[in-house]
């Protein structure tokens, strides 16, 4: 191999091991969640701020990730953030309450939320345009392996170790990414990257959180429902106030002019529905496998691994099906087909053969991860280069707030379910209404994606002759 995709190989799977030590801790984290609740002496149920408290510190500050990266040089920020995430799992698996654990998740999120969105800006920006399909495949390796691996070895670690060891797992990782890194890696920044929008991030800060808090309260039942509902109303007004800042500011921490690219609009709307969906079904597989199949850890990690195996079978076969169908159709139809297989997840019963189980996940792992793939590529489709530390930042930020709602809403129904039948643990019922909610919302995006151009992104499909020029895929 000549040693330019050589130098290309390398730079991408460094840069992705970031992204696979956050697959990695997400997907063994939600196996756990059960036994952690019996070591903290809480409900299950309430486990789901011990992953939403992660994605509200990520939404808070991935919209600075890309400005704080041109400012001070993208190979020091990826550092600093792969060390502040490694400090931050250290931290988790000496949690001794959730509410430990919530201070760890949030210091783990702010690492996190500068570590995978700068990594790939690094990537983007060390890498020719030409280049970038091969640069993205390699990217993709560790992301994939992440989330294969994850539910059974967090099952394994369960059942045979310490919950603890699921945050362990990361310090060799971290320690060993931040090495190659700095041998590796060369740094890259805009040369006059501008004022920084102080003011806008926290406004922008203070909206999300409220959003994202207010939710998780909710979802819990924490507090009154009017304080809640207060902590929304805050978290809506600062929004509307952002929005207004962001107008009258020449370089604002979120960009909403980029709202104007209608390939980024598109996957922007249509990905918050999909994406509400692929925040949920983590959360509540396991939880069902756990509490309404009664599979031990190490059981249920090996069933719910079954969808990232379904993803990755997918990643061989996405260009094709975008080539041959193109983005507007592929879209549309595997929107209504990832939204049927999540109702179907819904019918799960004791009675139903577990080739069946396993059949259903692979196929919903399938269709999800083709709907994530077409919508990463897409939305950076029409971005100029100068803009996509700010269109990455943006797009990062909504991906995560639309996770964290998913999870909030599977574990608001959930909750709701036990509550009205006045019992402390969720049923086999429970969890398949909170499936059903899911799979109306998943829906949505087929509308929403059928507003699309009918030749919307044929020059990166590769479509009628026009050749693949960068992708967004992650």
């Amino acid at each position: 191999m000549p040693a330019r995709h050589a130098t290309i190989r390398t730079t991408a799977l460094i840069v992705a091991s970031s992204l696979f030590m956050e697959q990695l801790d997400s997907t063994v984290l939600a196996t756990a969640l059960p036994t952690m609740a019996e070591s903290f002496h809480v409900s299950p149920m309430h486990m789901s701020v011990g992953l939403t408290s992660y994605m509200l510190s990520l939404a808070v500050f991935l919209p600075a990730s890309g400005k704080i990266a041109d400012r001070f040089g993208a190979r020091r920020i990826f550092c600093s953030a792969i060390l502040i995430f490694t400090l931050g799992s250290a931290l988790c698996g000496q949690a001794t309450s959730l509410d430990f654990l919530v201070a760890a998740r949030l210091l783990q999120g702010l690492g996190g939320a500068m570590m995978v969105p700068v990594g790939r800006l690094l990537l983007l920006r060390s890498v020719p345009k030409e280049e970038m399909i091969s640069a993205m495949a390699w990217f993709m390796v560790p992301a994939l392996i992440g989330p294969v691996v994850g539910p059974p070895l967090g099952g394994l670690i369960v059942t045979h170790l310490s919950w603890r060891w699921i945050f362990y797992i990361n310090l060799p990782i971290g320690v060993l990414g931040l090495a190659l890194v700095l041998r590796y890696i060369e740094d890259v920044r805009e040369t006059s990257p501008g004022a920084f929008d102080w003011l806008g991030l926290l406004i922008s800060g203070l909206s999300l959180s409220c959003l994202i808090f207010g939710l998780e309260l909710i979802s819990r039942g924490a507090l009154a429902l009017p304080i809640a509902l207060l902590v929304l109303a805050v978290g809506m007004t600062s929004g509307a106030i952002y929005v207004w800042h962001a107008g009258r500011t020449a370089a604002p921490i979120l960009d909403l002019t980029l709202l104007r690219v209608a390939t980024f609009r598109m996957s922007v709307l249509g990905g918050s529905m999909t994406r509400i969906s692929g925040g949920a079904l983590p959360f509540l597989l396991p939880l069902m496998m756990q509490l309404g199949f009664g599979m031990s850890a190490e059981k249920s990690g090996l069933v719910t691994f079954t969808s990232a195996a379904g993803a990755m079978v997918m990643k061989a076969t996405a260009t094709p099906i975008l080539r041959r169908l193109g983005f507007r159709r592929t879209l549309i139809w595997n929107a209504l087909l990832a939204s049927s297989v999540i109702g179907l997840i819904a019918a799960f019963r004791a009675s139903w053969p577990m080739s069946a189980i396993y059949g259903v996940l692979l196929l919903s792992g399938f269709f999800q991860s083709l709907q994530f793939t077409a919508y990463n590529t897409l939305a950076y489709a029409d971005i100029e280069r100068g803009r996509m530390s700010n269109a990455i930042g943006f797009y990062s930020t909504l991906q995560q707030m639309m996770l964290s709602i998913g999870i909030c809403i599977g574990a608001m129904v959930l909750n709701g379910a036990v509550a009205l039948r006045g019992e402390n643990q969720a049923s086999l019922g429970d969890f398949s209404w909170a499936f059903l909610l899911v799979a109306a919302i998943s829906l949505l995006a087929s509308p929403i994606c059928a507003t699309l151009a009918p030749d919307a992104g044929d020059g990166i499909a590769g479509r009628g002759g026009s050749k693949v020029q960068h992708s967004g895929m992650r």
